[in-house]
């Protein structure tokens, strides 16, 4: 069917999106004014995020599928960074009435699809459909630390080890052959899925380790969060809740730059993208941003899935390189060009 939101009317639209969401582990799901959900120790965590088209995604880069995906991805790594387990979507989707009903059970499909393969169990609940000049996606994930506290920011001590788990750089990577190749030429955007369709997904389809959360807290995580806007600015947040020093080690990090400078060679590419360097390469582990692995400090023994990046030693708030004090570049929707 070709019809758009404003042809098939909200209620058209709807009956063709819910039936696309798997039946979530809810007491009481889509059909009435709320959603009923369990909380298996009386507390329940709360996270929400917004995206918008033109600051958070371009059309012209990322399919209905990838959008609904990314939305739910990056919705589930806060949870995670709790140390907690996802156990429910809120969803309100804004769309022009131009927009194809098509387009929104593609949304709708990438959302499902990213539930079960990252956080199985876990579905859209409710949420609401209305009518705006652009399109964006805002969604509410809620989550449980069955019987454990939740993992926070300000745990972190002097001695204990800082680690990471998923990936660090290649979103901004896939974000850097985007930009290059830009949004006027749907070939060429076309070419460069074909060359490159492993470090795009990493920006437009993200796999954050949602299970680790719980890993690490099970391991003794005393802090974490989720590497969405630069791991030096994270790592600072950190730091500052902390009241530490995060002293991260520049040989681990330049072993996560070599990983992007090995997707970035510009060979073959449908548009001109000028070499990455290896210090480029370095910035965008160090800054880049949208990675939503999970950075996190233990006292003792890190899970096997973690990589070492680091170590907590006392000090004023703040993040070291080897330790000489760096800037805490990373992402801020505001100031960003």
């Amino acid at each position: 069917m070709t019809d758009d939101l404003a042809t098939a009317g909200e209620r058209a639209a709807l009956a063709r999106i819910l039936p696309r969401f798997a039946r979530a582990e809810a007491l009481l799901g889509p059909g009435d004014d709320a959603a009923m959900l369990a909380a298996p120790d009386g507390r329940v965590l709360l996270s929400t995020d917004a995206m918008v088209d033109g600051p958070d995604f371009r059309r012209a880069w990322s399919t209905p599928f990838e959008l609904g995906w990314k939305a739910v991805a990056t919705n589930l790594a806060d949870i995670a960074a709790m140390g907690a387990r996802p156990t429910g979507l809120l969803v309100a989707l804004a769309a022009p009435g131009t927009t194809p009903v098509a387009d929104l059970e593609g949304i709708a499909d990438g959302m499902a699809a990213a539930c079960e393969r990252l956080a199985p169990g876990v579905g859209v609940v409710g949420g609401d459909l209305t009518r705006s000049p652009v399109l964006s996606l805002a969604l509410t994930v809620t989550g449980s630390a069955d019987g454990r506290d939740p993992v926070l920011r300000s745990g972190a001590r002097p001695g204990h080890t800082i680690a990471y788990s998923g990936r660090l750089g290649l979103a901004a990577a896939g974000l850097r052959l985007l930009f290059a190749t830009g949004e006027e030429d749907p070939a060429a955007i076309a070419a460069l899925r074909r060359a490159r369709a492993g470090v795009l997904a990493e920006q437009l389809a993200p796999r954050p380790p949602i299970g680790d959360g719980v890993l690490a807290a099970e391991a003794g995580a005393t802090a974490m969060l989720d590497v969405s806007d630069g791991l030096l600015l994270d790592a600072t947040r950190i730091a500052e809740a902390s009241g530490v020093v995060l002293d991260l080690d520049r040989a681990a990090l330049e072993r996560e730059a070599e990983g992007v400078l090995a997707v970035s060679d510009p060979d073959g590419l449908p548009a001109r993208v000028p070499a990455l360097t290896a210090h480029e390469a370095l910035g965008l582990v160090l800054g880049g941003g949208e990675d939503h692995g999970l950075l996190a400090c233990f006292p003792g023994a890190v899970p096997e899935s973690f990589r070492v990046l680091g170590v907590v030693r006392a000090g004023g708030a703040g993040v070291r390189l080897d330790g000489e004090p760096v800037d805490p570049s990373g992402w801020d929707s505001f100031t960003a060009s």
